[in-house]
């Protein structure tokens, strides 16, 4: 007659201690993702909501664990005449100094812009040349990570220009916008973006090609992207 196997606790163990250090793993890669992924203008898919639309019922957002709320003037919609400086449609293009925390832009050889700016500090901006693929009037931001304090939510972001190329696809969000939730330019201040000046970066937004009369404006051959080059090295790197 053949022996009946024993029950061996040992095995049960070993299937639970497995079983936890799977958990484990998947809990410890999940949070690793969260706080080390690529910076993102929208933390759900970067470029969720493209409808450039101001919304109203949302003003109130966070910014590093401080409330902030966006100026209701932003809701205004200005036309491009009030703040086209340049007269060439071609040879635009964009610079921008990390070093120095400026963005110059030029038509050719003459300097049309010259501003100061907020670079990347809790995310690097990235170097290289880029081109405009979206205008945007208005948009919401949120990402960074709660459990580092670097979390933001910033509904009605204006004058947002996303740029890509050289290594950056679309899908990260880069741009070059407003920001209302602080006023320490020359600084690095983002996230990987480039901050301005409301009122400045207007200017730009209506130089800058595509020309946009609406809300969003994509980029296209007909319309295409006004080039952006980003060097130099931020303070503090």
């Amino acid at each position: 007659m053949a022996k009946k196997k024993s029950f061996s606790p040992s095995l049960v163990y070993k299937f639970v201690a497995v079983w936890v250090m799977a958990v484990v793993a998947v809990l410890a890669a999940t949070v690793y993702f969260q706080n080390h992924k690529a910076p993102c203008a929208n933390s759900e898919s970067c470029i969720q909501d493209l409808s450039g639309e101001f919304n109203l019922r949302e003003t109130k957002g966070n910014f590093m664990g401080r409330a902030v709320q966006a100026p209701a003037f932003l809701a205004e919609t200005p036309t491009a005449e009030q703040f086209v400086l340049g007269e060439n449609t071609s040879n635009k293009r964009i610079e921008i100094d990390l070093t120095n925390q400026r963005i110059y832009t030029y038509e050719g050889d003459k300097l049309i812009h010259n501003f100061l700016v907020s670079t990347g500090k809790w995310g690097k901006t990235p170097t290289g040349n880029f081109n405009i693929w979206i205008k945007l009037r208005s948009t919401k931001m949120s990402g960074g990570s709660k459990a580092l304090g670097t979390y933001y939510y910033l509904p009605n972001v204006p004058y947002t220009m996303y740029f890509y190329g050289d290594g950056v696809p679309k899908s990260m969000g880069y741009g070059i916008h407003g920001a209302y939730w602080h006023n320490n330019f020359g600084h690095p201040m983002s996230h990987g973006c480039i901050n301005m000046k409301e009122e400045e970066v207007a200017q730009i937004y209506a130089w800058a090609e595509p020309y946009s009369d609406k809300n969003t404006t994509y980029a296209s051959d007909e319309n295409p992207g006004t080039p952006i080059m980003i060097y130099g090295t931020a303070p503090n790197e």
